[in-house]
């Protein structure tokens, strides 16, 4: 019963929010997400939670435009896919493609608010709850391993209850899809191959995989520029 209450009270006070404190951890857990993404050896793990994401955009779109989820896969390649079910034609499935590359971006522009609003336990509740539905569509192995660590990190830190813990980590993971989304979609682009999402949009459309590109890359940008306007008052705050 003690349990119980203690796990309902962690869930209010994650919906209810809380007052970001100032500390330098913060900053330095968001410099920190910027630098390690960039370093070969740690974005070949890293990596995953960005392809989760992307994976994830396509899930939940395709179910908002009625679609059915019925797989859900990643692989070490960076690579992944996920299986909706619905019409071979038409806006769904126009929109559940296109939903893979910007949606790094714009959980991690979005996250990334949330947390500096106070809402970072509100943000692990929602992921935890996505990533228990991927993982019971999980359809390899490797996906089923990669979910259960996220599950058991993001877990860890909602338990804590900690406000300057989920915050840091929270924000320090915005800036990992953010700066991911990038380093994915320019991967994509420079590749060109046959089966990516833009070049698979092409095909079913009268539009070109450049158009596909271009119109990829406009959320994906929105989405850090936004990101930049809301980091610019916490380092003012830290640094001053």
């Amino acid at each position: 019963m003690d349990l119980w209450r203690e796990f309902a009270t962690r869930l209010e006070d994650s919906v209810r929010g809380f007052v970001v404190p100032d500390s330098p951890w913060l900053l330095t857990g968001i410099v920190a997400a910027a630098v390690i993404v960039m370093v070969p050896f740690i974005w070949r793990h890293l990596r995953q939670i960005v392809t989760v994401v992307h994976e994830l955009g396509h899930a939940v779109v395709g179910v908002a435009c009625g679609r059915s989820f019925t797989g859900f896969v990643v692989n070490s390649d960076m690579s992944g896919h996920t299986l909706t079910t619905g019409k071979s034609r038409g806006i769904g499935l126009i929109l559940t493609m296109y939903a893979g590359y910007p949606m790094p971006a714009i959980v991690g522009g979005a996250i990334l608010f949330a947390a500096l609003s106070g809402r970072a336990g509100l943000v692990l509740v929602i992921a935890f709850v996505l990533m228990v539905v991927a993982l019971i569509r999980s359809k390899s192995g490797y996906t089923v391993v990669i979910l259960l660590l996220l599950l058991v990190g993001t877990g860890w830190v909602w338990w804590t209850n900690d406000p300057e813990l989920s915050a840091t980590v929270v924000s320090a993971v915005g800036i990992i899809l953010l700066v991911g989304a990038w380093r994915q979609f320019g991967s994509v682009v420079m590749s060109g191959g046959r089966q990516s999402d833009p070049a698979q949009l092409a095909r079913i459309t009268p539009l070109p995989t450049f158009f596909w590109n271009l119109l990829m890359l406009v959320p994906i940008g929105l989405a850090s520029w936004w990101a930049a306007g809301e980091l610019i008052p916490v380092i003012q705050g830290v640094v001053s």
